[in-house]
């Protein structure tokens, strides 16, 4: 069987991605809507982690301000005009298909950002996940009274974090 790799993501892939994420993500419902959303706006953004014929996961990333998390299941209708981070929305894989691939998604949403002038890697981490986040290079922020009402929908403990590129 071939090694697990991430290509770009389809629009025939958002069954497999809305299965994957509601798998992973049950108590933070997103509509494939406003995953298909994502794709259209950022496509090289957009990955599916391919195992041998199936997709074992998947990670959506587009162009964003820092300190402004966008809402769960809402549509952006647009990117920012000045982005300055480039904010990973989601990284989910099948926990038998774990091991590695996240940091494979990450360098090359890095490299994505860099190429595009954006110095600044940012997202969300929940169910505990912020010492992954932390070996990736990312530092959690201390959240103000704004962006700790943002957090909320993201559950308890959710933390903001970002990757400065300049730095790495």
């Amino acid at each position: 069987m071939s090694k697990p790799h991430w290509r770009p993501a389809h629009t025939s892939d958002l069954p497999a991605i809305s299965a994957i994420a509601a798998q992973i993500h049950p108590d933070l419902p997103e509509r494939p809507e406003v995953f298909a959303e994502k794709m259209r706006l950022y496509p090289d953004g957009c990955r599916v982690l391919v195992a041998g014929d199936e997709i074992a996961g998947y990670g959506l990333a587009h162009p964003w301000k820092q300190h402004q998390i966008p809402p769960l299941d809402r549509f952006l209708e647009r990117l920012p005009e000045y982005a300055d981070c480039l904010y990973v929305h989601d990284i989910a894989v099948l926990p038998d298909r774990r091991g590695g691939v996240a940091r494979a998604y990450v360098t090359g949403v890095a490299e994505l950002a860099r190429a595009s002038g954006i110095a600044t890697l940012a997202l969300v981490s929940v169910y505990a996940t912020r010492p992954l986040w932390e070996r990736l290079g990312f530092r959690a922020v201390a959240a103000d009274a704004s962006l700790q009402a943002k957090l909320a929908c993201y559950g308890e403990g959710a933390t903001y974090m970002l990757r400065d590129l300049a730095a790495t």
